[in-house]
């Protein structure tokens, strides 16, 4: 019964201890994103899958509240997907608005609407800066553990919207179609300052 209470009172302890990253404040974070773009139609095949691949993110945060939060994310984000040996990149600002609520010591769930603004996109060394829409909003959401100043973060997002890009290859005779709308998994790591 003793180890039984003491180990109880170690875990209340530590639960506070970590709990102190609560509360308004910013900060920076960066991490990787395992990401994926649509569905790749070429007129000379069928549509295609992309293999996942990793990218990268930078960025900057703000927090307003403590128990139930308002948390938005200013993010410079890399992806890229592989079609058969071909490699589509996106570089976009990412603008997360989430909201979030602390469940039970460091651990909090959120979700919220992420507006993307596309800078460049390149297939297969093609440069290419039309996609359909420069800017779209998708959805994300996930859990955060955080601890004392520094956070861990992993979330899902996914576009709302298809968002398609149109590049000519093979000397302008194959015409390929690729939806670019985020369909990724995020880990970040933030610290607040």
């Amino acid at each position: 019964m003793k180890k039984i209470i003491l180990m109880l009172s170690v875990v209340v302890g530590a639960l506070q201890l970590t709990s102190a990253q609560s509360g308004s404040g910013y900060g920076i974070k960066g991490g990787l994103n395992y990401s994926s773009n649509g569905n790749f139609i070429s007129s000379s095949s069928n549509i295609k899958h992309s293999d996942r691949n990793i990218g990268f993110h930078l960025g900057v945060f703000a927090k307003f509240g403590s128990r139930l939060y308002f948390k938005p994310e200013l993010m410079y984000t890399s992806t890229s997907s592989e079609y058969n040996r071909n490699e589509f990149k996106i570089q976009k600002i990412d603008l997360p608005a989430l909201v979030g609520i602390r469940l039970i010591g460091p651990l909090s769930a959120f979700v919220g609407p992420s507006f993307q603004y596309i800078i460049d996109s390149k297939y297969d060394d093609i440069d290419y800066d039309n996609i359909e829409e420069d800017i779209s909003m998708g959805l994300q959401f996930g859990f955060a553990l955080n601890i004392r100043n520094i956070g861990l973060d992993l979330r899902y997002e996914r576009g709302f919207n298809s968002n398609e890009a149109e590049f000519l290859t093979d000397n302008n005779a194959n015409l390929v179609t690729i939806d670019s709308r985020p369909d990724q998994l995020i880990l970040s790591l933030s610290i607040r300052m």
